[in-house]
């Protein structure tokens, strides 16, 4: 008498230094957008869950839910949201079978070599926290993600292995392009066989687990770092007021762009309202690739000085206020 392949099914988080390609890895991974992406460090501000099914040997697919998490950063204190942010970040790998730390492998490379920026620099100086961090952790096996390895030559991958073996935290060390795709299948089948076997978590079908209207004011967000991101700093936020669908089966989309003070809601206007009509129909076209229907987008400005500070907000994505 036989019996279906068993299935494996369990978390694994992703962490790293800021713009390290968590969010890139998480989407390659899964096999479509669930995370935004944007060159900016502190992009993700909170955990998103990304559902990967990945073939195992037997015949069956392991569900890997996939902790896309925010950068690990030295906080401020006086920064409410950063820190929510961090403790979020090692929530998601307290809680998670498998972990997996994405690294910036040319950042760490230049720094090292004396060629870096103050922003590789700090990448270098997150990463080393992380490590550091991981020694603590609660549960799950631990692997190392080189990321970006299309950038830099081979012998300075082999370098850098050699001191992250060192550290005697990995279980296993991946070199992958995570924009190209390029030795994903491999650190995807690992991860496949590292989570417990059991039913699935979610439906096969669900991709992400991340309420609808905070992935519309997510893609929102994005468009708005992609568009403005020399201008405008990391002082605004997306809300979704009204989500509607209309009786031909159109969605019609309100949200609120909140700036923190009045001389930042021109930047987002431009002149004539064009920068705000550019970052609503590039928002437009992705949520309807998400929707797979017609969407009506409706974008207003707003000065929230204090939205830092709103507990509120924090809730709905899943952050802790008090940390």
């Amino acid at each position: 008498m036989s019996s279906a392949p068993q299935t494996r099914a369990g978390f694994a988080a992703i962490i790293g230094a800021p713009n390290a390609g968590k969010s890139t890895l998480t989407n390659a991974l899964v096999g479509e957008k669930v995370s935004i992406v944007t060159h900016k460090v502190q992009t993700t501000r909170f955990q998103i869950r990304g559902i990967a099914m990945l073939p195992l040997k037997n015949g069956a697919d392991a569900q890997v839910v996939l902790v896309d998490t925010p950068g690990i950063f030295s906080a401020k204190e006086s920064d409410r949201l950063a820190k929510s942010m961090v403790h979020a970040a090692w929530t998601g790998v307290n809680e998670s079978e498998a972990i997996v730390h994405v690294v910036d492998a040319p950042a760490y490379h230049r720094h090292k070599n004396g060629e870096g920026t103050s922003q590789d620099r700090l990448s270098v100086s997150d990463t080393q926290r992380v490590s550091e961090g991981l020694k603590k952790r609660e549960r799950g096996k631990v692997f190392l993600a080189l990321n970006k390895i299309d950038e830099i030559p081979h012998d300075v991958l082999l370098a850098q292995i050699a001191e992250f073996s060192a550290l005697d935290i990995y279980e296993e060390i991946f070199m992958i392009s995570a924009l190209n795709m390029d030795g994903v299948d491999k650190l995807a089948a690992t991860l496949a066989n590292a989570m417990p076997e059991g039913p699935y978590l979610y439906p096969e079908d669900q991709a992400a687990d991340i309420p609808s209207r905070l992935m519309a004011a997510e893609i929102t967000r994005e468009k708005i770092f992609l568009r403005l991101h020399d201008e405008l700093p990391y002082a605004s936020t997306v809300e979704t007021e009204k989500w509607k669908q209309q009786k031909n089966g159109d969605i019609r989309i309100d949200q609120v762009i909140y700036v923190r003070r009045d001389s930042q809601k021109p930047i987002v206007l431009g002149k004539g309202g064009k920068t705000i009509k550019d970052i609503g129909a590039a928002a437009r076209r992705d949520m309807q690739d998400w929707l797979g229907r017609k969407v009506h987008l409706f974008l207003f400005v707003k000065v929230r000085d204090n939205w830092q500070n709103d507990k509120a907000r924090y809730a709905e994505s899943g952050l802790e206020f008090d940390v």
